[in-house]
């Protein structure tokens, strides 16, 4: 190994920050145990950090005590969770990103006017549940080019497509292709779906395999987005790995790639990057270390301000 390229952008979008920062507020405001439907973002290190201060995370609202507060994961819930989070009585606290809202927001209208939906996504993502929930009698869901050129259709006069917010840019273009080739009146959102911080991180991932023998990306196998850079990474001809940490790094890594790609998925924490590269330069503390900046990010997202101001009222 002769270098490190890291790509820029690449770890924590907006959407996941604001997630974290939610679940930091209403730990502030409530103490633990404090529960979380779903895992807060995919990746197993965000988790056992939450876990560790006491916060517990459930698949169904019916492991939380009658009357506890619950976060919503960032990656949104159906109107169904919702009413049953009411019945139970519990006080939600939404860490919902503020993009997939925006989703949730575009099934609603379209909903409401009497479209019928497409819902661009992976089967069992919970992304895809919340979203799809919002009009379930209304919307089918495809993952591929092959699923859209399969898919039978009730008639509807009008028609509209959806995007789950952390795919493969390349591979959603594709389906809409078919798409649109087989119904020429599908009508899409004013602005598309997939996330910025999904579309910068692809075409950072694009610009750095031209210039590397190897690209990593550290994330979690569960997460949506880390697969898709590492897909996007071997569709360039170049070997890549998605690895959790440093723990999980091959021998033959060092050796046989002269330059080696990082990069890190939305919900990575910058930490875990550090520790791969100290491990990858271990015993050669020399190996130059560079950035390949392609996309300068600015986006934010705060929370609730009564968020903030019960925390700080609580400290």
């Amino acid at each position: 190994m002769d270098k490190i390229l890291l790509a820029a952008p690449r770890g924590f979008c907006a959407g996941v920050a604001y997630a974290i920062e939610v679940v930091d507020l209403a730990l502030k405001i409530h103490g633990a145990p404090l529960y979380v439907r779903h895992a807060i973002v995919h990746n197993e290190w965000v988790v056992r950090s939450f876990e560790r201060r006491g916060v517990v995370f459930v698949e169904s609202l019916d492991d939380i005590p009658e009357g506890m507060p619950v976060v919503f994961s960032a990656h949104g819930v159906s109107p169904e969770v919702r009413r049953h989070a009411e019945a139970r009585g519990l006080t939600v606290i939404d860490a919902t990103c503020p993009l997939v809202t925006k989703v949730h927001n575009e099934a609603r209208h379209y909903a409401d006017k009497g479209y019928f939906m497409i819902y661009i996504g992976h089967a069992g993502h919970v992304e895809a549940e919340g979203t799809m929930g919002e009009a379930p009698d209304r919307t089918v869901l495809v993952e591929t080019p092959q699923d859209a050129e399969r898919l039978r259709l009730p008639h509807y006069e009008r028609l509209a497509v959806l995007t789950q917010t952390t795919l493969s840019v390349d591979e959603v273009r594709a389906t809409l292709d078919v798409l649109h080739r087989r119904f020429p009146h599908l009508e899409m959102p004013k602005k598309e779906d997939i996330c910025y911080a999904t579309t910068n991180r692809q075409a950072a991932i694009r610009q750095l395999a031209g210039e590397c023998d190897l690209v990593l990306i550290v994330g979690s196998q569960t997460s949506s987005n880390s697969n898709r850079l590492r897909e996007v990474a071997e569709g360039m001809g170049v070997p890549a790995h998605l690895l959790l940490g440093p723990e999980q790094i091959k021998p033959e890594w060092r050796t046989d790639y002269p330059v080696i790609g990082i990069s890190s998925g939305a919900s990575t924490p910058e930490e875990l990057v550090e520790q791969v590269i100290g491990a990858l330069i271990e015993g050669r503390p020399d190996t130059p270390v560079s950035v390949l900046e392609t996309i300068e990010e600015s986006v934010n997202f705060k929370p609730p301000r009564d968020l903030i101001q019960l925390a700080l009222a609580r400290a």
